[in-house]
C-alpha cells in the first residue's frame, strides 16, 4: 500500500458513522448488508448514508454489488489487511510492541446501535 492510499483510508475511517458502518459490515461477513438495513441499524437517513458509503467506497474499504433491487455493501478485507500491514510494517517498523493483544485481553466491542441523529 502506498502512503497516499493509507492516508485516504485512514481519513475515510476518521468519522464515527463510517467507523460504525465498517464495524457493521465486518460483522455481516461476506454476505454484506443492504443499504436500507445499514441505515436502519445505524439510525441514519438514506442521504447521509449514501455520503458515508461513497467515502468508504472511494477509499477502497468497501465494495458494492447489486442483487435484484438492492445494493449490498461489504468490507474489502484485503484492503484492510494492506492498511494494517502498512501501519505495522512501515510506520511501526514491525516492532512487536505494536502487535495487538490476543485472547482474553481483547476488550469486547461496543454495541452497533446508536441513538437516532437529530
Amino acid at each position: 500500500m502506498h502512503r497516499k492510499d493509507a492516508l485516504a483510508a485512514l481519513s475515510a475511517l476518521a468519522n464515527e458513522t463510517r467507523l460504525d458502518l465498517v464495524r457493521a459490515l465486518v460483522r455481516a461477513g461476506g454476505e454484506g448488508l443492504a443499504a436500507g438495513e445499514i441505515a436502519r441499524r445505524l439510525s441514519v437517513s438514506a442521504s447521509r448514508l449514501s455520503f458515508h458509503l461513497s467515502a468508504l467506497e472511494q477509499a477502497g474499504l468497501i465494495v458494492s454489488r447489486r442483487e435484484a433491487r438492492h445494493v449490498i455493501y461489504s468490507v474489502e478485507a484485503r484492503r484492510f489487511a494492506a492498511l494494517f500491514a502498512y501501519l505495522f510494517d512501515d510506520c511501526c517498523c514491525a516492532d512487536p510492541a505494536f502487535r495487538p493483544p490476543r485472547g482474553d485481553a481483547t476488550p469486547a466491542p461496543e454495541p452497533l446501535t446508536r441513538a437516532p441523529e437529530r
